[in-house]
């Protein structure tokens, strides 16, 4: 027997948040990868590098992936990261494997020297910060980092919100970010985007989904939200998953040397 809306609900609504591991969504949800590989191909990086920041870092998953596959790894890591919850989780992960995690408010600068770092990376960042990514790099050095771009998962965000604005949609845009970067006196030397299939299969996915990634759907509860998400799981149910598409860009700039 299919579960019912009410425990579907239910279950979205109560499963933890913190971090960024996605394996609850295993069979109930899916997501296509970008084809370069970010977390493999930071690991490359990091077996280059002698300081390395990885900002935003989340629950730290993704640089634990990265430095358990690197050949060697920096003889300094830190990790920055703004929301305690995760900073907690981060410290915890991350701390075996000799790496600092420093909690930074989003809009404090970054406790840093000028030039301390030779690598800067970052997956799904809030908004980069290029003028401060700028400062900490040492001349020569590389930020390298996936971000979310443009109208990434718009078909679930205006299903609940509406059409959104041409502003609202061009949020993020690489075009920008490259003239952002470059005002901050880096040089862009990659910037490759990829517009990526997703699926939600049943509504308590759709519900843990925007619990977790808050900013889809700003102040997100089930019960604000109750008439669309009664009718979009008897569309799940009736017609199969709602497709959306993310979008995701790789980064890699340089701090020109003198």
């Amino acid at each position: 027997s299919h579960p019912t809306y009410a425990s579907l609900l239910a279950e979205g609504a109560s499963v933890p948040t913190e971090g960024w591991d996605f394996s609850w969504f295993e069979g109930r949800a899916t997501e296509a990868r970008p084809s370069w590989g970010y977390a493999v191909s930071l690991a490359g990086r990091l077996a280059r590098a002698r300081a390395a920041l990885d900002l935003d870092t989340g629950g730290g998953e993704v640089l634990d992936f990265a430095l358990a596959r690197a050949v060697r790894r920096p003889v300094l890591t830190v990790a920055a990261e703004g929301w305690p919850p995760n900073v907690a989780k981060a410290t915890a992960l991350l701390r075996p494997r000799g790496v600092a995690v420093v909690a930074v408010a989003e809009n404090r600068p970054l406790p840093f020297a000028d030039g301390a770092f030779d690598l800067v990376s970052s997956r799904h960042p809030v908004r980069p910060r290029w003028t401060e990514i700028a400062r900490v790099l040492e001349p020569g050095g590389t930020y390298f980092a996936q971000h979310v771009g443009p109208r990434s998962v718009f078909e679930l965000v205006e299903y609940f919100l509406g059409p959104q604005s041409e502003a609202v949609r061009g949020v993020r845009h690489p075009d920008r970010e490259r003239a952002d970067a470059e005002a901050a006196g880096l040089e862009v030397v990659d910037l490759r985007a990829e517009r990526l299939r997703m699926e939600f299969h049943d509504i308590a996915a759709v519900v843990h989904f925007l619990r977790k990634v808050v900013w889809m759907v700003p102040g997100f509860t089930v019960e604000a939200y109750e008439p669309r998400l009664r009718a979009l799981h008897e569309h799940l149910v009736s017609e199969g998953p709602f497709v959306a598409h993310s979008t995701r860009h790789l980064v890699e700039a340089r701090k020109p040397a003198p």
